[in-house]
């Protein structure tokens, strides 16, 4: 498997909250650094808003943001020019405290899904368009990035700390249907530390294979729709946070990808180029 890798910021902080909005801009968040940057489509960089602890983010239909503060327990929206509007979700969701909101999505009727990262206790919770609200997913040990199967069925979760992803089968949006299962257990650092193995931010191409960012581990896995091992991408970026497909086609996947080099930095954001027809021979 060929790929090839172009840095295209290299910034004082880490970096997470990888997207793309689709009018050829790139936008991340940096946690610590308090805001969130832009990449626009001449390679321009900018500051494009400020938060307290930007995270995970998602670009609506509309245009606007709603992004993760993980120091105010809050999901953020932002206009599509960075200015604040309001919390959708400030310290309490479906009646429970909200510790750490880490990553988010929506789906294709613009409901929420978000995962709280917490030790043992994080839950996922979800919020409707019409605002109804609730716990999807409680008791795992640091719920992280997380994606929606094509039909929407099926809920993956990263569950860091226990360096595996979870499936939470769904009757409806945000209506569990069963008990989340192990979907994929992931590669283990040769150290055997468990902060060397923490996956992290998730997304789905178009065959519906799995991308999992791998923190600790240097690396992107990529995993079949049933959830076998098809191959690893090393980033370069020791603590590789998160990613989003850029442009996919029959020969190629591209990807934005976080992280960096230790917390709270320094950190980059990096262009991958993942090239399929050597999988083929």
């Amino acid at each position: 498997m060929h790929f090839s890798i172009k840095k295209i910021l290299d910034l004082p902080f880490y970096t997470e909250g990888p997207v793309a909005d689709g009018d050829g801009n790139f936008l991340f968040t940096t946690l610590t650094g308090g805001f969130i940057g832009k990449i626009d489509k001449r390679g321009t960089y900018s500051v494009w808003a400020e938060a307290a602890c930007p995270n995970g983010q998602v670009v609506l239909k509309d245009g606007s943001h709603l992004v993760c503060d993980s120091k105010e327990a809050s999901i953020k929206r932002f206009d599509k020019s960075g200015n604040f509007i309001e919390n959708k979700v400030q310290g309490i969701c479906a009646g429970s405290k909200v510790y750490c909101p880490n990553d988010l999505i929506t789906d294709t009727a613009g409901n929420i899904y978000f995962t709280d990262s917490v030790r043992e206790t994080g839950k996922v919770f979800f919020q409707s368009s019409d605002g109804k609200e609730i716990v999807v997913a409680e008791n795992m040990d640091y719920p992280n990035g997380l994606v929606l199967s094509g039909d929407g069925k099926q809920l993956f979760v990263a569950e860091s700390y226990q360096n595996r992803i979870m499936m939470v089968p769904l009757a409806a949006p945000g209506i569990v249907l069963g008990k989340p299962e192990v979907f994929a257990r992931l590669p283990a650092h040769f150290s055997g530390e468990i902060t060397g193995n923490l996956p992290d931010g998730l997304a789905r191409d178009q065959e519906g294979n799995l991308w999992a960012a791998h923190y600790g581990m240097s690396a992107v896995q990529v995993l079949s729709p049933e959830g076998n091992f098809l191959f690893s991408i090393d980033t370069t970026l020791p603590l590789t946070s998160n990613l989003c497909f850029v442009q996919e086609n029959e020969l190629t996947r591209t990807i934005l990808v976080t992280g960096g080099y230790g917390e709270p930095g320094p950190g980059a954001v990096l262009m991958i180029t993942v090239y399929l027809q050597s999988l083929k021979c």
